[in-house]
């Protein structure tokens, strides 16, 4: 299986000792995440987030199927990634690797589980049918923090899309195209957004949105999940050094702050996308004229 290639011993020593100094090779700072660039498609549900140089194309799907028979009220929800050899050589096709299973798992504890998803909205008929919902992340370019990344783009999609609006008449199930009425917005109940952590000296170095040459050169990593509410959803230790608890209270504090910052970030997108999509004002001011 193809590995990632490692940093130099002088790549290394050199990003180590830099770091001792508080100084980063992009010159940000320790607790600072890179630009974040964020875009939606045409369709309802496509995000594109640019993280750096880490790149995530997220689509959102939805189908009518028959829900699970142990969970009758309720409709399905799934976060699938993928990765490609396009995004680094370390990636094959068909073979899924450590870096792919865990990513998988954080993002379903920190979307799927913490329920921030309604699944019961997405119930059409108790038993029968519902709706699943499948977020499809596409890692198109991998320079580090694929995790935080994926997470803004799913969690991104999910307040951008729009599913059909549907009619229920007894056990008939009819689904409403785009032309016949107007998509409705998914029961979001809060927004979890997931802040990682790499841990450099022993613990004592907590360093926010690593790049994929300081992941490699870390001693460990904190994950912590919350909302903007300073609701904490999880917080993982991923192998490495030992870090006691007053390093993860460290870690917790970090992320409450960048995890509002990251909302506000989405919500700005989904204002200037929403206001390129309004034509309101302009049908509007056609129909005043109209009229006079």
């Amino acid at each position: 299986m193809p590995r990632e290639a490692e940093p130099s011993n002088n790549e290394r020593a050199f990003i180590l000792e830099a770091l001792h100094e508080n100084v980063r090779l992009d010159g940000r700072a320790l607790d600072a995440f890179r630009n974040i660039d964020l875009s939606f498609g045409d369709e309802y549900g496509v995000a594109d987030v640019q993280l750096g140089e880490t790149r995530v194309l997220t689509r959102i799907s939805a189908s009518v199927t028959a829900p699970f028979p142990d969970r009758k009220f309720d409709g399905i929800f799934a976060v699938v990634t993928e990765l490609s050899p396009m995004a680094s050589p370390a990636f094959e096709v068909g073979r899924q690797t450590e870096t792919e299973t865990l990513l998988s798992r954080l993002l379903e504890i920190s979307l799927r589980r913490s329920s921030a998803l309604s699944t019961e909205s997405l119930c059409l008929l108790a038993g029968q049918k519902c709706w699943s919902l499948t977020a499809t992340c596409h890692i198109l370019s991998h320079d580090g923090n694929l995790l935080d990344a994926c997470n803004i783009a799913v969690l991104a999609a999910l307040q951008h899309y729009r599913i059909p609006d549907v009619t229920v008449k007894g056990e008939e199930v009819t689904v409403h195209s785009l032309e016949e009425r107007n998509p409705v917005p998914l029961a979001l109940l809060h927004h979890p957004l997931c802040v990682t952590m790499a841990l450099f000296e022993g613990g004592g170095k907590v360093v926010v949105d690593t790049t994929l040459r300081e992941q490699q050169c870390c001693e460990g990593e904190v994950v912590v999940t919350a909302n903007k509410y300073g609701e904490v959803v999880q917080v993982k230790k991923l192998g490495g050094v030992a870090a006691d608890a007053l390093v993860l209270l460290h870690c917790v504090d970090v992320a409450m702050a960048k995890v509002k910052e990251l909302d506000a970030v989405i919500a700005r997108a989904l204002e200037k996308d929403a206001a390129e999509r309004d034509v309101g004002g302009l049908m509007a001011e056609l129909r005043a004229e109209n009229e006079r």
